[in-house]
């Protein structure tokens, strides 16, 4: 299932895959989350759609994601589980970690929230060149 030379069945699994990790990171590090950014559970839950509306946000970035990670492969010209590996951990270390450590550090936000953040990103980004690599074209 390939248009202009993406493969779209790759992308739309590694987004799905790139939105399970989410939640299996934050089940897992929820609480340690949380701490890190000085709240309770109780203040983070919303009411009603403003409760779903994070989630939807997540999903479309995913696939946001996946579509500029595949596209980014594509022109690298490596379509490979190692392709997609590298490429994952290189968007990460150039973008966002990078990114995510500016902003971090100028919001005040505590390393530990960082860690567990962009520990999240990092396996997003190498599950997603994961799968892209692996579908190929």
């Amino acid at each position: 299932m390939t248009f202009a030379g993406m493969n779209y069945l790759a992308v739309v699994v590694a987004a799905l895959a790139g939105f399970g990790v989410g939640a299996i990171w934050y089940t897992l590090f929820g609480k340690a989350w949380l701490d890190a950014l000085g709240k309770t559970e109780d203040d983070i839950k919303g009411s009603g759609g403003a409760q779903a509306l994070p989630f939807i946000i997540a999903l479309v970035a995913d696939l946001v994601m996946a579509i500029m990670l595949a596209g980014l492969m594509g022109h690298l010209g490596d379509i490979s589980l190692r392709g997609g590996l590298i490429s994952g951990l290189f968007v990460w270390v150039g973008f966002v970690i990078t990114t995510m450590g500016v902003n971090h550090a100028f919001s005040g936000a505590s390393p530990k929230l960082t860690a567990i953040d962009g520990g999240h990103w990092l396996v997003v980004l190498l599950v997603m060149g994961a799968i892209i690599g692996a579908f190929g074209v």
